[in-house]
Formats: C-alpha cells, sequence, structure tokens
C-alpha cells in the first residue's frame, strides 16, 4: 500500500506540472525545484522515522543541485541551435 501513495503523489506532482505547462512557460520550469523523485524518496526516507537517515537525505539530494543548474544551462544554450529534443538528450551528460 505504500507504494501506491508514492505512486499517486508522483502522478500528481506530474499531473501539476503538465497543467501548468498550459498556463505558461515559467511555473512549469519553477516546479522540478522539487523533483518529483526526490520528493518520493524523502517521503520514503521519512516513513522509516530515522531523522539522520532523512537528513543524509537532504544534504545527498542538495549536492545534486549544481548537475541540475549545469543541465538546465546546457539545455538553454542548445536550444539556440537545437530543437528541443536533441537539445534535452545533448544536455543529458552535463548533469551526471
Amino acid at each position: 500500500m505504500e507504494i501506491v501513495w508514492k505512486g499517486m503523489v508522483g502522478g500528481l506532482v506530474t499531473a501539476l506540472i503538465v497543467w501548468a505547462s498550459k498556463r505558461g512557460s515559467v511555473l512549469p520550469g519553477i516546479m522540478p525545484l522539487a523533483p518529483t523523485f526526490a520528493v518520493i524518496a524523502l517521503l520514503a526516507v521519512g516513513s522509516k522515522g530515522n531523522m539522520a537517515g532523512f537528513r543524509e537525505a537532504c544534504f545527498a539530494a542538495f549536492k545534486t543541485i549544481p548537475a541540475y543548474l549545469a543541465f538546465l544551462g546546457a539545455c538553454g544554450l542548445f536550444t539556440e541551435r537545437l530543437d528541443y529534443r536533441p537539445a534535452v538528450l545533448g544536455a543529458s551528460p552535463c548533469g551526471w
């Protein structure tokens, strides 16, 4: 049952991003600052009741922000010359 509600949270966040994309471009770009997988992962770690583990997961997620910013920057630069699909594909290694 735990997996079901985590799937529902992920689906809800995804639906919210898609809904927001129909209203404009800025909000869907801001919403992934709390990415779906990070929210689900933190909920999973937090549900174990180990606050030290939860804090550790938060700091581990915090370390991914520079890679995420590099990915977004590369996407922005690649779209000057490419369609958005190859831009996302080409920017993907920047986030690793």
